[in-house]
């Protein structure tokens, strides 16, 4: 029996279900519109705080050794533009031979692709005749042809130069406030949290993230620079020309899963169309750099990473996607850290576990051992 001094719960007023889901769905959307349209803001900001997750292990080393924070952040982001300018001059010399061939390089290839579809010629001839012999439009008197004229390819994938280098500069001047100041906003989130389980949260969360995308961008470059130096390797005993360019190219495209292993193979196999006229040498370079991108990602990566960064292919490639949508190229490279810092905010903070969970990659099966009662 209810006692009935107990007032039961009251029931949830209809509709208000439907306007939840209306208010989360205009949320998401409100997010994206911001995300896209505020791009040219939050793009240098998203890469100084992971620039500054994986640089802040340094500067404690240096703090450490007795070297103001201060003064080893300097350090640290004057080393990090020094080995950036130093390879944007090593690499400014093949990169300027191969623009320099691309006219000739992208007339050759037509060419050589013409040869592969000499079978179709017939079918296009037909098709031309036909399209003549219903041509309406009298001799003489030929429409006039509108070419509209828009933007490179080049400032559409880098935009103007001015644009870049002043994201860089931004880059830069953040990282070393957000180096210099250590541990400052997260003190400052601690301070206001007024709970001291959700203050050894926030310090969990942060480490963990720190820890993850740290040891992630590492790994990846090491192991981007062992492929890299393969890729090269084979490049030079297969003939091609600028060995080093691709090795370089495969260090920073193999930083965007999927898609940067497509655009390598795209370009090694359109340069080996002008560099050589046996289809068996042709078809050797991509697949050199093929043979050398499944070793990396089914054998090299799993053994260094493991569980680190576990992201199921279906979230990672759904991800990738995503920020490309949103932000280009930029988004392609940071996609995969972003998405690890969400799956670790997801995996402490209890209404987002199921998407934590949902981001994972496969659990391991679980072994029941059966006991006698």
């Amino acid at each position: 029996m209810t006692d009935p001094s107990v007032e039961p719960a009251p029931a949830p007023a209809p509709g208000t279900s439907a306007r939840t889901v209306a208010i989360v769905v205009l949320a998401v959307l409100g997010v994206m519109y911001t995300l896209y349209f505020a791009r040219t803001f939050l793009i240098p900001i998203v890469f100084a705080v992971l620039l500054d997750y994986l640089l802040s292990p340094a500067v404690r080393l240096l703090e450490r050794l007795r070297i103001p924070n201060w003064l080893g952040a300097a350090i640290v982001v004057l080393g990090l533009l020094g080995f950036t300018v130093l390879g944007v001059y090593r690499l400014s010399g093949p990169v300027q031979t191969w623009m320099a061939d691309l006219p000739r390089t992208l007339s050759k290839a037509q060419r050589e692709i013409q040869k592969l579809t000499a079978a179709f010629e017939g079918v296009s001839e037909t098709a031309k005749k036909v399209e003549e012999a219903t041509e309406t439009t009298p001799p003489g008197d030929q429409p006039t042809e509108v070419v509209v004229v828009g933007p490179s390819v080049v400032s559409r994938v880098f935009g103007s130069t001015q644009r870049l280098l002043a994201a860089m500069l931004e880059v830069l001047i953040l990282l070393y406030f957000l180096l210099a100041g250590g541990d400052l906003f997260l003190e400052k989130v601690i301070r206001v949290i007024p709970s001291l389980t959700d203050k050894k949260k926030a310090v969990r969360i942060a480490r963990e993230t720190e820890s993850a995308i740290s040891v992630y961008l590492l790994a990846n470059l090491g192991i981007n620079l062992v492929e890299g130096v393969m890729v090269g390797l084979a490049m030079w005993a297969l003939g091609m020309p600028n060995p080093v360019l691709w090795g370089a190219l495969t260090v920073i495209f193999e930083f965007i899963p999927y898609l940067g292993a497509l655009i390598m193979i795209a370009l090694l196999t359109l340069s080996a169309l002008v560099a050589f006229d046996n289809i068996g040498q042709i078809l050797l370079v991509p697949a050199a750099f093929l043979l050398a991108n499944l070793i990396q990602a089914n054998i090299v990566t799993t053994l260094v990473l493991g569980k680190k960064l576990a992201l199921n292919n279906v979230a990672l490639f759904v991800g990738l996607a995503f920020w490309w949508w949103i932000w280009g190229i930029p988004g392609a490279f940071i996609g995969v850290p972003l998405m690890a810092v969400f799956k670790i905010y997801c995996d402490h903070i209890e209404a987002l576990a199921p998407v934590g969970e949902f981001l994972g990659a496969r659990a391991e099966p679980r072994t029941v051992a059966a006991t006698d009662s």
